[in-house]
């Protein structure tokens, strides 16, 4: 994985265990030792599925730069919707607290995206190849093609 690719994959998921961690603690104390383990398992299925999601899409857009768009628009939707089941699967659960694991789950993955968003807004990504221009070729955009 690139330096920037694990850069913005490291913006990401820090935040998140961070808000993660504030849920464990706000769950403890709310709803005890079960709330705390439902929130620790629901920061550990977001950093899962959003770091997994983030590597795909990085894979793709290297590979296919024109699917870029389409792949993270279906991306984000499967992502949502495997969340939504794993709500659905644990919602009577005993193992942990399943009100404090669907709210870890929905404020973790808002912080995943708003700190993801951030570091896309922030990372200085090249539009132009420039490997392509010092071998004498014609420079090769990286985006769509018309």
């Amino acid at each position: 994985m690139p330096s920037s690719d694990a850069r913005i994959l490291t913006q990401a998921a820090v935040p998140t265990a961070v808000v993660g961690a504030l849920a464990v603690v706000v769950s403890g104390v709310v709803a005890g030792g079960k709330g705390a383990i439902g929130a620790v398992v629901a920061t550990l299925v977001v950093i899962l599925f959003m770091g997994l999601g983030l590597y795909v899409l990085q894979r793709t857009a290297k590979s296919f730069p024109q699917l870029f768009q389409m792949m993270g628009l279906m991306l984000y939707a499967a992502q949502l919707l495997l969340m939504v089941i794993f709500v659905a699967l644990f919602k009577n659960t005993t193992l942990f607290n399943p009100r404090a694991f669907a709210i870890t789950l929905v404020v973790a993955t808002l912080a995943w995206i708003s700190a993801q968003t951030r570091a896309h807004m922030k990372a200085k990504t090249l539009y132009v190849d420039p490997d392509a221009s010092s071998s004498g070729d014609k420079p090769e955009k990286t985006g769509h093609s018309s």
